[in-house]
């Protein structure tokens, strides 16, 4: 799968953060999480992390992120960039997911907090799943597989806080849009997703309709997917569920696919005399 091997791709070009150490089956991790601050950590029999702050002596217990035999593989990965490692546990998760749990260790109160993110309910994986971190445009991703299909999702901080940076949701519109439109999909391209950018308050930014399996290029903006008009003509509304327009695309137009709501696809056309008009169409009408 595309994002798969994007993935491979960073880490054989040294782009993905490495990891600071990461704890043998046997050994305990050791790595320092602060000037003067060492951390033990090894996975208990009950799934659970046992972490020793040294030279205080402190022991903590967290949860990490067990799986259905209680095991979890830790490792030290400075996820957040501010070149300080964090303390991520690992767990396989049925037969293809990953959950992953990450502790960021916080000087104030002398402990461990987990890193949550801030989601408005936009994420598929419902935490970092399969998690990768990319230094190089400073974005986690987390991916998982529920039924035939792979998901993403990619995060980013604003300050210390975490947030979804991009999403995606798989277009569900079914023979209806093909009667519309029609485009030029490989064997390899998945089913049509609409990717989504967010900025830290959960707005959108911009969004666009790709192949569901290949994540767009962090930082990059959005591109749709082209399409040719198939219909003899094709109204063009101002927004979902506007009653009526005036105008059109015809037979064999080019456009580019942005976005999708309850049946309604936005489109942008670039006319030769007037550059890039966008609108709406009835994909169900």
């Amino acid at each position: 799968m595309k994002h798969r091997e994007s993935v491979v791709g960073l880490l054989l070009a040294g782009l993905l953060v490495p990891l600071a150490h990461a704890a043998d089956s046997d050994a305990p991790l050791r790595f320092e999480a602060a000037p003067g601050v060492r951390v033990q950590a090894e996975v208990t029999e009950d799934g659970s992390i046992d972490v020793q702050l040294l030279p205080s002596g402190r022991r903590l217990s967290l949860p990490g992120a067990p799986d259905a035999d209680g095991n979890s593989r830790l490792s030290a990965e400075d996820v957040d960039f501010d070149g300080r490692p964090e303390l991520v546990a690992r767990a396989s998760v049925g037969m293809v997911n990953e959950a992953v749990a990450v502790y960021r260790f916080d000087p104030a109160s002398g402990g461990f907090r987990a890193l949550q993110a801030e989601t408005h309910g936009h994420d598929n994986c419902g935490g970092l799943m399969g998690l990768t971190v990319d230094a190089a445009t400073r974005t986690l991703t987390s991916s998982c597989r529920s039924g035939p299909m792979w998901y993403t999702d990619q995060y980013r901080f604003e300050g210390t806080k975490l947030y979804l940076y991009r999403s995606e949701d798989v277009l569900r519109l079914g023979d209806a849009l093909d009667a519309a439109l029609q485009w030029e999909q490989t064997d390899e391209q998945g089913p049509l997703a609409v990717w989504r950018t967010h900025d830290a308050s959960g707005h959108v930014l911009e969004s666009a309709i790709a192949d569901g399996l290949s994540a767009p290029a962090s930082g990059e903006p959005l591109r749709g997917q082209q399409a040719t008009v198939a219909s003899a003509r094709l109204f063009l509304f101002d927004r979902p569920g506007a009653p009526s327009t005036t105008r059109y695309l015809v037979q064999g137009d080019r456009v580019e696919m942005l976005d999708e709501q309850d049946g309604w696809m936005k489109l942008r056309y670039r006319n030769p005399k007037h550059g890039a008009i966008e609108g709406w169409i009835n994909v169900n009408d």
